[in-house]
């Protein structure tokens, strides 16, 4: 039983695709196949189901994928001991994230992220709809979002405070609303699907159905709009800072902070014998967004 068997196995079973997995480690897909099959000889069992999709763990792989992990973990700490297993980000990173998120805050430091790791490339897809990673086959997903129960491993990136927002221009012909019921009476722009925001008030939270007459799907659309005097918005503070910091937005009911528990996290499928280059992009990821004070002052 050969240690590169066992660390091919363990990245299948994390990305479902042994030509995926082959190549991270160097391996072409006719190599990574005949390694899997000569583990699966010499264990005298069958360790994944293939199709021509994807490949899932057998009832013995899934038995056997803990065992995996704790020997190449203890020979990665052996190797560690005495200086030696380091091993260099390359290949492609597969990364999805949100498309306002994305293109503000991920593409502008892709060039130095990029600049530091030569050997990588990275295919990033910008969508607000939630990707399945392994479905989609990526190593990475960046979430602006209230992190819900799940199997994948997440590291909370920065804070996501969520304001309301308006411009000047709509505040001088309508006014300012002194208290989240005031804002039945406004031409509010959300998100579609979530025309209900909550807040805390001094009797607890409340919840208020708003209406308007432009809705969208994308964030930063909102906030163009809000800042072109179509109404009330919601918007996240890192896609908004700046306009606040120029008048182009002001905050609207500062002292009714909404219903919101969401941060920018990082999710991958294991935190255990992870890519090289997934954890080269999430420690530099969090390293970069350690303060993220330029959106939060």
């Amino acid at each position: 039983m050969q240690i590169e068997h066992l660390t091919l196995f363990i990245r299948i079973a994390v990305t479902h695709n042994i030509s995926m997995a082959g190549n991270e480690l160097g391996l072409s897909p006719a190599v990574a196949s005949a390694h899997i099959n000569k583990l699966e000889s010499t264990l005298g069992v069958r360790l994944i189901h293939r199709t021509t999709r994807k490949v899932s763990l057998t009832e013995e792989g899934k038995a056997f994928l803990p065992h995996a992990e704790d020997v190449i973990a203890s020979v990665e700490a052996a190797r560690a001991s005495v200086g030696a297993g380091s091993f260099l980000p390359r290949g492609t990173l597969r990364v999805a994230a949100p498309a306002s998120f994305g293109r503000m805050h991920l593409v502008p430091i892709m060039a130095d992220f990029l600049a530091q790791f030569p050997d990588l490339k990275v295919d990033l897809k910008l969508s607000d709809t939630i990707v399945d990673l392994v479905e989609g086959g990526f190593d990475i997903a960046i979430r602006n979002s209230e992190l819900k129960d799940s199997t994948l491993i997440a590291r909370k990136l920065a804070p996501d405070h969520r304001i309301l927002c308006a411009s000047p221009a709509y505040i001088t012909q309508y006014g300012q609303p002194s208290s989240p019921h005031d804002l039945t009476n406004h031409k509010c722009i959300s998100l579609i699907g979530l025309e209900n925001w909550g807040f805390h008030t001094d009797e607890g939270q409340t919840v208020i159905k708003t209406t308007g007459n432009f809705r969208t799907d994308n964030g930063e659309a909102i906030r163009d709009a809000c800042i072109n005097g179509l109404g009330i918005t919601i918007n996240s503070k890192w896609s908004v800072y700046k306009h606040l910091k120029s008048g182009n937005l002001v905050q609207v009911l500062p002292d009714y902070p909404l219903v919101s528990n969401t941060a920018i996290w990082a999710l991958y499928p294991s935190s255990r014998l992870l890519a090289p280059k997934v954890r080269a992009f999430i420690d530099y990821l969090a390293q970069h967004f350690v303060n993220a004070s330029q959106w939060e002052d």
